[in-house]
């Protein structure tokens, strides 16, 4: 059994700390509410350790100085909120592009634009799929509790270094700020889990940092190190120098899409609660599944089969499993703190269109009963 450890912290803190146990040297970034606490804590803790934390300018100065970091080897972190998810979308694809990993903790909060600064939303979800532009595979994991605002970022910076490019770990207003206890992994538990990138140890002559299997991502040793490559956000071969040879371009963007989608049993990550007997599937994530948790456990005492589905890896989705679940279950709910934003992805993984869907955009969390009435209403 792995050894654990009892902590009382907010979801912000132990993601910081998280950071910390995982190996992150260095944070950039710059404080947005509600994600200033991840900035606090690892500011005081990343010293301790020998690392360093910046505040910088705003936050496109913020991710471009974790993208520096993250070139040099180091293990980086920013995090913040939708708005400066924003601000940070154009270096973000400079990372996808020249495949450099990274962090990125997104606190989400109630937008568009400055929106509901200091309440919860899942606004990002669709932002988290492609937050800049052009041809790429996002992988962001989902927090639901106070225990996986620690494990999903220490999972972060392993898939960021297996998978070279960033990695988003969504929180929201009410798991970053909620205080209670959370059972979660030994430091020294999580050192000895930690999966190192990969790097080339041969003839300089012969490192071509770019020149691996399509389904593979970059190995880029540490700048500093001895090999030199090129670093530009432009297609490019092997090498990285840029081109626009046709068949170079379609192979590069072709890679970035296949060193995600066939590893997806490396990433995918799903929570199941009673669904073996139930005849209503509930969907949601984040800090919404813990009302639907609530919710289940009370209809079940009346007598209503209700199982939830929560997806914890969103992005690449778990398309089979809900594929599976949309054959099994024809009364489906979908329950999230935004418009809608998840459910175009259910309605396209089980190919249908009737699926019913409760949702909330004013700032407030859904309770248990919000879902109760729901359930009974609809169904």
């Amino acid at each position: 059994m792995s050894a654990t450890r009892e902590i009382i912290s907010s979801g912000n803190e132990l993601a910081a700390i998280a950071a910390v146990d995982a190996g992150c040297r260095f944070f950039g970034g710059y404080p947005i509410t509600p994600s200033s606490e991840v900035m606090h804590v690892i500011s005081d803790l990343l010293p301790k350790v020998g690392g360093a934390a910046i505040q910088m300018e705003d936050e496109i100065g913020g991710v471009a100085a974790a993208i520096g970091a993250g070139m040099s080897g180091v293990r980086t972190l920013t995090a913040t909120s939708g708005p400066g998810i924003s601000l940070k979308a154009e270096n973000l694809g400079l990372a996808q592009m020249a495949e450099v990993p990274l962090v990125v903790i997104n606190v989400m909060r109630g937008g568009p634009s400055t929106g509901l600064p200091t309440r919860v939303a899942q606004g990002d979800v669709a932002q988290a799929k492609n937050p800049s532009h052009g041809d790429y595979k996002s992988i962001t994991l989902c927090a639901g509790n106070l225990a996986e605002c620690y494990t999903e970022t220490v999972r972060a910076f392993n898939l960021a270094d297996r998978f070279m490019q960033p990695v988003f770990v969504l929180l929201d207003e009410t798991i970053g700020h909620m205080h209670a206890k959370a059972v979660i992994p030994t430091a020294e538990e999580v050192k000895k889990n930690i999966v190192p990138r990969k790097t080339f140890d041969g003839p300089a002559e012969e490192y071509k940092p770019y020149g691996v299997p399509q389904d593979e991502p970059a190995v880029l040793n540490p700048m500093f190190t001895g090999y030199r490559y090129h670093f530009t956000g432009l297609h490019h071969g092997e090498d990285g120098f840029p081109t626009e040879e046709i068949e170079t371009c379609r192979k590069l963007i072709d890679r970035l899409f296949r060193k995600v989608d066939e590893h997806k049993d490396e990433i995918e990550s799903n929570e199941e609660y009673m669904l073996d007997d139930a005849e209503i599937l509930l969907i949601g994530y984040g800090s919404a599944s813990l009302a639907i948790k609530e919710a289940v456990d009370v209809l079940r005492s009346e007598g209503i089969k209700v199982g939830m589905f929560r997806p914890i890896t969103l992005w690449p989705s778990p398309e089979a499993r809900l594929h599976e679940l949309g054959q099994k279950f024809d009364k489906v709910l979908s329950v999230e703190l935004n418009q809608g934003q998840y459910l175009e992805e259910i309605q396209r993984s089980m190919g249908r269109l009737d699926i019913e869907k409760l949702t909330k955009t004013n700032g407030r969390p859904f309770s248990p009963a919000d879902i109760i009435e729901k359930v009974k209403e609809v169904f």
